[in-house]
């Protein structure tokens, strides 16, 4: 007898688990309030390729994606006219006092990781026009210490591997063809309004159209507006790690001078990230310095969706700080989304205390790169949850089929300790 599931959210992560479900046998209806796939946070996506993170099971998860987006046509094993493709540009993350290099040293050499510490000299010739000085803390761009001098040369790490995808929306596209090539059924302009349920387990949803679908389990992947769906499930309460939605702006310089052509740069030191980006443009974003108030989201109707020229003017000097021949653009141009945030900045891929409901929330900001696995690895969780695996006493493992790495889905436990070596950002 075949199972269902119904998945909450077509974004990037949503579509991956909806693939991984029906390709393996599940009935799949996947039911999203936007009009096609990828529409809400994917689209918002900086789509960074990267591998810096505070635990094995983390770094080998993103290893193991980036595999998989290495070989996105055969990994998605179906023809399309348009594949989004990974662009191999290289990753720079500066080390900053908090995140010592030893750490992730320990853990690339764990996993397998090539890469290469560079000082002052190889950071100028890796990036030309790169300003190696040392700025910490960030600053708010009208204190007037932002200005200093630096002090000190920068350390950097370097791997050659990494980058970024060059279509966000596409990707998120790609998967949910796959989806449905495999029976998944698309449910779209419908929002969920309700979780069905009775004393055993979950029984279904709720829809704004007033009709009403029945599966046998329903995982919950709504990107900013999980929280609110686990309100109408009733769970939460015994989660550790709490999850929240912040507003983020993202934006996207054009310039003739073409100063960012090589790898994607996690400058810390000065609380932004740029990658490149075609025709010679940069694309950048925060990193949430604590100079910088973030933007918490309560009323997730009522967000101001139009990009800001303060912070545009913040990230883009920031940027320019380090890369001192950008020539500063007049107005903005970019991107506002809202990101689902966990506290450590850590996803939560689990089960929860209402049988057949489940979890891939607290996604956005960091988790696009882990696309390719995700859904393997919630199918995995699912498939030995339902057949009575005790999960949060024994964690669910699952081996990547590219690298052969065993990844602890326990990591992403709803009932976690925190992460104390999060650096608490974007950057995880």
């Amino acid at each position: 007898m075949s199972k269902s599931a119904i998945v909450i959210g077509a974004g990037v992560i949503g579509s991956s688990v909806a693939w991984e479900l029906a390709k393996n046998g599940y009935s799949v209806t996947v039911v999203d309030k936007e009009s096609g796939a990828g529409q809400g946070s994917t689209s918002a996506s900086s789509a960074v390729i990267r591998f810096n993170y505070s635990t094995f099971d983390s770094v080998a998860l993103a290893w193991e994606s980036y595999r998989g987006w290495q070989n996105w046509p055969a990994h998605l094993g179906i023809k399309l006219d348009h594949y989004a493709e990974v662009v191999n540009a290289g990753v720079v993350m500066v080390e900053v006092p908090f995140m010592p290099f030893e750490p992730t040293e320990a853990l690339f050499k764990a996993v397998g990781i090539p890469y290469e510490i560079w000082g002052a000299a190889e950071l100028a010739l890796g990036i030309p026009g790169f300003d190696t000085g040392k700025y910490w803390p960030p600053k708010q761009i009208t204190d007037d210490e932002f200005w200093d001098e630096a002090k000190g040369e920068l350390t950097a790490m370097y791997t050659n591997d990494g980058g970024y995808v060059n279509d966000p929306l596409l990707a998120a596209q790609n998967l949910a063809a796959a989806a449905v090539a495999n029976g998944a059924v698309m449910k779209f302009r419908t929002a969920v309004t309700g979780i069905i349920k009775n004393d055993e387990r979950v029984l279904g949803v709720s829809l704004s159209d007033g009709s009403e679908l029945y599966a046998d389990i329903v995982i919950n992947v709504g990107g900013p507006w999980s929280g609110k769906i686990n309100e109408m499930a009733g769970v939460g309460e015994d989660f550790t790690i709490s999850v929240r939605p912040m507003r983020q702006e993202v934006h996207h310089i054009s310039t003739p001078l073409n100063l960012l052509t090589g790898p994607m740069i996690g400058d810390m030191d000065l609380g932004t990230y740029m990658r490149p980006s075609p025709g010679g443009a940069i694309l950048l974003g925060g990193t949430e310095p604590e100079c910088e108030p973030l933007e918490w989201v309560d009323d997730l109707d009522n967000v101001n969706m139009v990009r800001t020229q303060a912070l545009f003017e913040s990230q883009v000097m920031r940027v320019a700080r380090r890369l001192p021949a950008l020539q500063m653009p007049s107005s903005p141009s970019g991107i506002v989304g809202i990101y689902d945030v966990a506290a450590d900045w850590t996803p939560i891929y689990d089960k929860t205390n209402l049988p057949g409901y489940y979890v891939a929330m607290g996604t956005s900001g960091n988790q696009f790169k882990n696309a390719p696995f995700v859904g393997k690895l919630m199918f995995k969780l699912i498939s030995e949850v339902e057949a009575g695996a005790d999960h949060d006493n024994n964690p669910v493992e699952i081996v990547g089929e590219y690298t052969g790495h065993k990844i602890n889905i326990g990591t992403y436990s709803r009932k976690r300790k925190i992460n104390e070596n999060s650096s608490g950002t974007v950057m995880g």
